[in-house]
């Protein structure tokens, strides 16, 4: 609704994991590396923890188009990616089966299962190509399912790995991997990298790079103030920023000025429950009911 109002051609701050808005902050950018490096050496498993909001979907995003790219061209791997982790062992064999290329639903039974899979397995590494496990929201995994994906990672030559898994978790995931019984499947993760909040002159580029994507070509759409006053709102969470300076340029439009200054900062912010809200939440609440009624108006 204030797209042509600031000069932009699409919407900066969606929810939605756009890669074309990737902002390749140092912690992103150390993590897209690392996963480039494990995959190029071959090791056998890595994970990605972060709290949530911090990036794990959109960095998973990038390297699924990563992987597709060297499918489409290098023909090295082949993907399989888990989007739903909450899965039998049996429904994860079938899931795995069935990204691989394989009719899986007359087989019944783990052991099985897991043979089919093997034998395509070995099958794409005789064509020199070597199959990655993407799994999102692998927090979520339940325990007799890890254990299943250790199995399947069990699967090597001498000379190298013939399976590789990334794991995309919340922090809950080092908790559910420090359980005693899941020490062997500790053992195989060779790097973790963990996503942490930006600070204050990251959000700053954050907040430009996906302006200037999306056609934005003015100066400092968001004073210096407002920026600060995000960031500590948002606890250097990327998602908060995104929901925040967005319903702070709602605010702005509302207002008819060209920059977010911090009291529409402070109006969005009032409004969102994640924050520390240093307002009554129900005065809060209906000052951004009356700004939406405004913009709402505005259009008519």
């Amino acid at each position: 609704m204030y797209l042509r109002h600031f000069g932009l051609s699409k919407q900066p701050f969606s929810l939605t994991p756009d890669t074309g808005l990737f902002v390749n902050l140092p912690s992103h950018e150390q993590c897209f590396n690392l996963m480039t490096h494990v995959l190029d050496s071959g090791e056998g498993f890595l994970k990605v923890i972060g709290d949530v909001g911090t990036g794990k979907t959109i960095l998973c995003r990038k390297l699924l188009r990563y992987l597709e790219a060297h499918e489409a061209t290098e023909h090295r791997f082949h993907t399989v990616y888990i989007p739903n982790p909450m899965l039998s062992p049996v429904g994860l064999y079938r899931a795995v089966g069935q990204e691989l290329g394989l009719d899986a639903s007359e087989k019944r039974n783990d052991d099985a299962l897991l043979q089919h899979i093997n034998e395509r397995v070995l099958s794409l590494a005789n064509e020199n190509k070597g199959v990655v496990i993407v799994v999102d929201e692998s927090q979520s995994l339940p325990p007799a399912t890890l254990e299943a994906l250790r199995l399947i990672s069990n699967l090597e030559t001498e000379e190298r790995k013939l399976v590789q898994i990334i794991l995309f978790g919340q922090t809950e995931l080092d908790e559910l991997l420090n359980q005693n019984r899941f020490r062997q499947l500790k053992q195989r993760i060779t790097f973790a990298h963990y996503l942490s909040p930006l600070s204050v002159t990251e959000a700053k580029q954050y907040l430009q790079f996906r302006l200037l994507q999306c056609g934005y070509n003015g100066h400092d759409l968001f004073s210096n103030s407002a920026i600060k006053k995000l960031h500590r709102a948002a606890e250097g969470i990327p998602r908060m920023l995104n929901v925040l300076a967005h319903k702070s340029m709602m605010a702005a439009y509302a207002d008819q000025k060209k920059q977010v200054e911090l009291t529409h900062v402070a109006l969005a912010t009032n409004d969102t429950a994640r924050t520390k809200l240093p307002l009554a939440p129900f005065a809060a609440g209906a000052a951004f009911v009356v700004l939406v009624a405004t913009v709402v108006w505005r259009l008519l």
